[in-house]
């Protein structure tokens, strides 16, 4: 049998593992994952409220299920955890789809102060990641503002205007759910530094917001008409034309008398989070116009806009891994079709799939071709890979190096916790939220000499020497 490790239980490590065991009968994989929860970003980056896109867990769950795949969680790989070296020994094949770990910055003053914060983070913290920030988010704040114009920002601009009753049927922790019932958010600023045509919200997303209750979403006219591509959409590509045909709709409707109100701005730049007090309280633009070439330039008008929370949305990025190859300019390991580079050539037996392997592009479909991609080569290499003979079972070594890791039984244990936690608030399945609550659930399962002993933060290192991540077109 040929043995493969795929690092990350995501939507790329579970489509990898899934290709893997339908194109040939002679693999077993083994799907590790850092966190004792599998899936990845369904779990922890969709949206509460999204509750079609997050059903996507049930076609996962058919792929870890499969007699020939095993999930291993709570299981690090790096330099904190099971060397990228010593995986090698153990399979005779390792695929990482460890995805995009952190966030792009603005590279503006101010950006750190208290009350900014990236969009991730606000993300992790309502969708219960167990690495999560314990922060205030929303606490003593009326005015928010969202610096970006994709769907991540659309989400969390949603979930500012959300009420209790639309969140309390979702897995949302009950702090998140408290705190964003409790909160004095009225005005959010969902703002690009581009035009209306360039956004990267899909309509499905951006038509949303117009379903909030008692919320009104403002669209500047003027704004509007500064692109190019307004006053005649037809050029534009299907999905960009139904963006700003919604637009235009909001833009032609009168003012409505309601508790928020969202406020979609365009061609602005934040060139600074302004203090008040040791805390944000305004972000300066620069009112910025096309400059003819399908990007655009500054003009030298500023206005601030009041804001005491700051959520950057401008991409994530991905981070090194100790043992692997990095591009720190793409944020991605050096690769051809899947196959790890080192030094320009490729290294046997080690590849990648998913954002670390082509960027944080996409959407969750985007990583199934990617993933076969991946695998054609994988199995393409396979006779030589099987050339060498492989230790014992993974799991017994792992065990003799005091790893207990979470096996499929231990998260569903962490499932019949959420839902007994749901029963006892009222709600449906509610999300645990830490890692000692993961810790207990996933232990139950297990003899008590076994149960997993999880780090209490699990957070990357980031390299000091990494360049600024500046996206592309805020430079």
């Amino acid at each position: 049998m040929l043995r493969v490790a795929v690092v990350g239980s995501g939507p790329s490590g579970c489509y990898t593992a899934q290709s893997l065991v339908q194109e040939d009968p002679g693999v077993c994989v083994d799907v590790l994952d850092r966190l004792p929860c599998p899936y990845g970003l369904v779990r922890y980056g969709v949206a509460p409220d999204h509750e079609k896109i997050k059903s996507l867990q049930n076609n996962l769950r058919t792929v870890l299920e499969h007699e020939r795949v095993r999930f291993l969680g709570g299981v690090r790989v790096g330099a904190d955890g099971i060397p990228a070296e010593r995986l090698r020994e153990l399979y005779h094949a390792v695929v990482y789809c460890v995805g995009a770990a952190t966030d792009r910055h603005l590279g503006i003053p101010g950006e750190d102060l208290p009350g900014s914060w990236s969009a991730t983070e606000f993300v992790s913290w309502y969708s219960a990641h167990p690495d999560a920030a314990d922060a205030a988010f929303v606490a003593d704040a009326r005015s928010a503002v969202v610096v970006g114009m994709g769907n991540v920002a659309v989400d969390v601009a949603r979930m500012l205007a959300r009420g209790v009753a639309e969140l309390s049927p979702t897995d949302m922790p009950q702090a998140a759910l408290t705190a964003l019932a409790d909160s004095r958010v009225a005005d959010i600023h969902l703002v690009g530094r581009r035009g209306p045509s360039q956004a990267r919200f899909t309509t499905k997303e951006l038509r949303e917001l117009g379903s909030l209750p008692d919320t009104e979403v403002v669209v500047d006219p003027a704004e509007l008409a500064a692109d190019p591509a307004y006053t005649d959409p037809s050029a534009l590509p299907a999905a960009q034309r139904r963006n700003v045909e919604v637009l235009r709709a909001w833009a032609e409707q009168p003012p409505r008398r309601t508790a928020r109100r969202i406020r979609l701005r365009f061609f602005l730049r934040p060139v600074e989070v302004l203090d008040d007090d040791g805390h944000v309280g305004a972000v300066r633009f620069e009112r910025t116009e096309p400059d003819g070439q399908g990007g655009v330039t500054g003009t030298g008008r500023y206005e601030d806009i009041e804001a005491q929370l700051v959520l950057r949305s401008v991409g994530y990025r991905g981070v090194p891994l100790a043992g692997l190859p990095f591009d720190a300019e793409r944020g991605t390991v050096p690769n051809l079709a899947g196959r790890v580079l080192r030094a320009g050539a490729v290294a046997p037996g080690e590849y990648v799939a998913g954002w670390i392997k082509r960027g944080p592009t996409g959407v969750i479909g985007t990583n199934r071709p990617c993933a076969k991609e991946t695998v054609t080569s994988l199995l393409e290499d396979a006779p030589a890979l099987l050339g060498r003979e492989l230790p014992e079972d993974p799991l017994t070594a792992l065990r003799a190096q005091g790893i207990e890791p979470v096996e499929w039984a231990g998260w569903q244990a962490i499932e019949r916790a959420e839902a007994e936690l749901g029963a006892t608030l009222g709600r449906g399945v509610v999300k645990l939220p830490d890692w000692a609550s993961l810790r207990a659930a996933a232990g139950s399962a297990l003899p008590p000499d076994l149960v997993p002993d999880f780090p209490p933060n699990l957070k990357p290192d980031l390299p000091p020497d990494l360049p600024p991540a500046l996206p592309r077109d805020l430079r």
